[in-house]
């Protein structure tokens, strides 16, 4: 049994199984989602884990985790400013689908062109602008010294298009996650190869993520601020557009 081979077989089964297991004990435990939030999250969680590899699925779970302590960090005083997720800063289903749809996405387009090396790099740009995204909300929400990106001229915190010193550096810190993440999916599954290629990678996978960030920041000025698009629509084109970028990367 093989459980270092991609796509559809018995020890991808096997693993992504318990692990969506853990996922549902802990998230019932911890209130990491609700539980049409759950449900969305095992559905994801399958396609990916399936359809990519159970390393994939550790990535998008590690999102998860992260993205919940990140919410949970200073979460009184973010209620006391209306900044909180929710009541208790669980995530519904629109969060999941808003943060995961274009990584199953991914892993299903991998699986059907067999090209999931390239699918991983992919895979982990776009989850790299989600985890960015989140810290740089959660982090950067309590920083007074915020700015517009589209005019530079200050802000209230928690505006959508607001930026700070804070909120950049927790951006950083959350595409870095994933990128070693990444990075590790990676070496697990391609042992034969040069580590230098793999390292190379992480660091788009990084600077992709953090880049992300920004059309996230912009496009929220632009269009969700003036009611075009809803924050899931916003971030679902972030991360479409750390997609694109890697795929642009590497077929350069």
């Amino acid at each position: 049994m093989d459980y270092l081979l991609e796509g559809i077989n018995q020890g991808n089964l096997i693993i992504t199984s318990i692990v969506m297991l853990i996922l549902v004990i802990a998230s019932t435990k911890a209130r990491f989602l609700d539980t049409a939030g759950v449900a969305a999250a095992v559905f994801i969680g399958l396609l990916v884990g399936l359809l990519g590899h159970w390393s994939w699925l550790l990535i998008l779970l590690s999102f998860l985790v992260f993205s919940h302590l990140a919410t949970k960090w200073k979460f009184e005083d973010k209620k006391s400013r209306n900044m909180a997720e929710s009541d208790d800063g669980h995530r519904g289903w629109v969060n999941v689908f808003a943060n995961g749809g274009i990584p199953a996405l991914i892993a299903t387009i991998a699986f059907l062109n067999e090209e999931w090396e390239y699918g991983l790099w992919m895979f982990g740009a776009a989850v790299s602008v989600a985890a960015a995204d989140t810290f740089a909300s959660e982090f950067g929400c309590l920083d007074d010294n915020v700015r517009m990106i589209t005019t530079l001229k200050k802000c209230e915190p928690g505006i959508n298009g607001g930026f700070s010193k804070t909120g950049q550096i927790a951006a950083f810190c959350g595409a870095l996650i994933i990128g070693l993440m990444t990075f590790s999916a990676w070496y697990v599954t391609n042992l034969d190869e040069p580590i230098g290629d793999g390292i190379s990678l992480m660091l788009a996978v990084i600077v992709i993520g953090w880049i992300g960030c920004q059309i996230d920041s912009f496009l929220g000025a632009w269009f969700e601020n003036r009611g075009y698009l809803t924050k899931g629509g916003v971030n679902t084109l972030a991360i479409t557009s750390g997609m694109l970028i890697m795929f642009a990367w590497l077929n350069y």
